[in-house]
């Protein structure tokens, strides 16, 4: 099978409208933006993109004063408690990264005050990586109970990494396990839960993904090209 990403020298504009035309009905492209600059974030949401997935606070603030709602705005990075403001969460309109109850819990907190309820995913670390955030499979089902109990925030479904290099076979794996807990906590049917989304795959791994059920695919390197290391 081929997994080969799209030729160098395509502009964005070209690439997005491959991209979009090879994914099947219902699978959502969140454009991973991370070192990006506001301009090509636009040039991607002016070429179709939908969905811009923002690593860091910083970056996103600059990049969404530039392209606004024009997009909607996902945090798929590791977001620490110092960051989980108003004027943050007034921007994202979900979270695909919470791995603990303390992170939800504050997310919880500023969003009753905002009268804003915040759609999340729970980050899974199928692979067990010590270097990587997510909660460890065999504890996603208690952390989903735990923040269904909020009141301000609700569980749309699950995310996972996988590998970024290698074989894209490798990931695959973590892909199942990860829809398997999903599948798992969806019949328990959890009140103020609702396993929507799965979350999984990157410029490498994305078509394996979409193979074992992710309906959001997370690619940044295909889109906007390999990032340039700063200066």
């Amino acid at each position: 099978m081929d997994y080969n990403i799209d030729m160098p020298g395509q502009t964005i504009k070209e690439t997005v409208a491959r991209l979009l035309a090879e994914l099947p009905d219902g699978v959502e492209v969140v454009a991973a933006a991370k070192t990006r600059t506001p301009e090509k974030v636009l040039e991607a949401v002016q070429a179709g993109i939908r969905i811009i997935g923002e690593n860091y606070v910083r970056e996103a603030k600059e990049a969404h004063e530039l392209v606004g709602k024009r997009a909607k705005w996902h945090f798929i990075g590791t977001l620490q408690k110092h960051n989980v403001r108003r004027k943050v969460l007034e921007m994202f309109d979900m979270i695909e990264s919470v791995d603990s109850l303390e992170i939800a819990g504050e997310i919880d907190r500023r969003c009753a005050q905002m009268g804003k309820i915040m759609p999340v995913l729970i980050e899974v670390n199928s692979g067990r990586e010590p270097q990587k955030s997510g909660v460890l499979s065999e504890d996603v089902e208690q952390l989903t109970r735990d923040i269904s109990s909020l009141k301000s925030i609700k569980v749309m479904g699950l995310m996972t990494m996988g590998p970024r290099f290698g074989d894209p076979e490798d990931s695959r794996p973590y892909f199942q396990e990860t829809r398997k807990i999903l599948d798992r906590i969806k019949r328990l049917q959890i009140p103020n839960v609702e396993m929507r989304y799965l979350s999984m795959g990157m410029t490498n791994s994305y078509k394996v993904a979409v193979q074992e059920g992710a309906n959001i695919v997370r690619i940044g390197t295909r889109i906007f090209g390999e990032r340039v290391p700063p200066s």
